[in-house]
């Protein structure tokens, strides 16, 4: 499957969406796969490896990581279609770092702070590009990612620390300018979000009874290097 029709928008806003980025059936055996990570593996993972961003007193996960403990997720991460839009985003050979599940539970969630990625991966070129695959319809309701566009092409943003589990970093100078550039993303199963690691980008609390689930991958190209040495490292 070819992206590049995607790359300009990609390059003006600094994310884009694919619709039915996949088919029924293949987001439905990902969707059993995932059942059966939580039902049969993660239970075997030592404690500290189960969840993050676990509110205190909750058992209801807002991010799984360790996905690749499980042999489906650790081939899963070099998927030929997802591998073939973040090419085509990047314009060169990227390769993925490992993926991770995604939630905001309702009426239990915290939002998300307005932050850029590449805050904490240091990485320059900044030619890293994050996809982020609804696995629930996603909506305004439920915590519906939120990206100021154009925002990749002014550089990293000063960040503070926040109270947010997992994301303890976000864009300190965050104004009423940027909101006015926000563009809310509804999604539905299937679908799929490409953000450049400098779109700021932010997610209210599910307000709703709906889960938002979803599953990310980060691609970094080939000429990226780690630096800014100093800066907190990704959540």
């Amino acid at each position: 499957m070819s992206f590049e029709q995607y790359r300009s928008a990609f390059d003006r806003d600094g994310f884009v969406v694919v619709r039915r980025f996949l088919a029924p059936a293949e987001l439905g055996d990902l969707l059993r796969c995932l059942d059966r990570f939580v039902r049969e593996v993660l239970p075997t993972l030592p404690d500290g490896r189960r969840f993050a961003g676990v509110r205190p007193g909750s058992e209801t996960p807002e991010q799984m990581r360790y996905l690749t403990t499980d042999p489906f997720f650790r081939d899963y991460a070099r998927h030929p279609t997802w591998k073939a839009l973040a090419e085509a985003l990047l314009g060169e050979e990227a390769g993925a770092r490992a993926p991770e599940w995604f939630n905001k539970p309702p009426r239990a969630s915290q939002p998300t702070p307005p932050h850029q990625d590449n805050y904490y991966f240091h990485l320059e070129p900044a030619n890293v590009v994050t996809l982020w695959l609804a696995l629930d319809p996603v909506d305004q309701g439920n915590g519906c990612l939120r990206f100021v566009a154009g925002s990749h092409r002014r550089g990293i943003r000063p960040h503070g620390r926040t109270d947010i589990p997992v994301f303890t970093q976000g864009v300190s100078d965050y104004g009423p300018a940027d909101r006015a550039r926000e563009v809310a993303v509804v999604l539905e199963p299937g679908d799929v979000v490409a953000h450049h690691g400098e779109t700021i980008h932010r997610a209210d609390a599910n307000r709703s009874t709906r889960n938002r689930r979803a599953l990310g991958m980060v691609f970094t190209g080939v000429r990226c290097r780690k630096a800014g040495a100093g800066r907190p490292s990704a959540p």
